[in-house]
């Protein structure tokens, strides 16, 4: 059963989060040769430096009109606000992502892979990544945002955290086979 759900959630990841099309072109036109081969750095954590734009509560775990309506009001309070924005190390592994604030190294936040239920690009934002998880205090569902410096950065880091996903399940199924 929670082999099922991590294969719903990575599925989700993988195609709902791009579209099937959008991530072909992804795998296959913009990224390197050697994407594929980047399974052991990715165990080790994939590090991207980000300015963290704010977070939004939303209602559903998935779908990208939810997810580009809730970038929007994101974007919209972040330009209200006027102020600079935090720049974060994201770090993407099998086991989440990890924020680290770049300037101080201090740890802001810790996320399970198993609460991560999507990830984007934003279409009309595409320097912009979000994902939405489940908060562990309250149980809520949030949308964080982060503005990368170019769009095929913020594409870069919703595919690995795709890829995050697909290998904390391969560790899963591998550790569960012989039960």
């Amino acid at each position: 059963a929670a082999a099922a759900k991590l294969r719903q959630a990575g599925m989700a990841l993988l195609g709902l989060a791009m579209g099937p099309l959008a991530l072909r072109h992804l795998l296959f036109a913009e990224l390197p040769e050697s994407w594929a081969d980047m399974q052991e750095p990715l165990l080790e954590g994939m590090c991207f430096t980000l300015k963290y734009l704010g977070m939004t509560l939303v209602e559903k775990p998935k779908g990208e009109d939810m997810a580009a309506a809730a970038i929007r009001r994101i974007v919209a309070t972040a330009r209200v606000g006027a102020r600079k924005f935090q720049k974060v190390i994201l770090t993407v592994s099998p086991k989440g992502i990890s924020l680290q604030d770049a300037d101080t190294k201090e740890m802001v936040e810790n996320i399970s892979i198993y609460r991560i239920s999507y990830c984007t690009t934003d279409k009309l934002q595409n320097k912009v990544f979000a994902y939405i998880a489940q908060s562990q205090e309250s149980g809520a569902l949030e949308c964080h945002a982060f503005l990368s410096p170019k769009k095929k950065i913020a594409q870069a880091v919703t595919l690995t955290v795709a890829q995050a996903f697909q290998m904390a399940l391969d560790l899963w199924e591998a550790a569960h086979a012989g039960r």
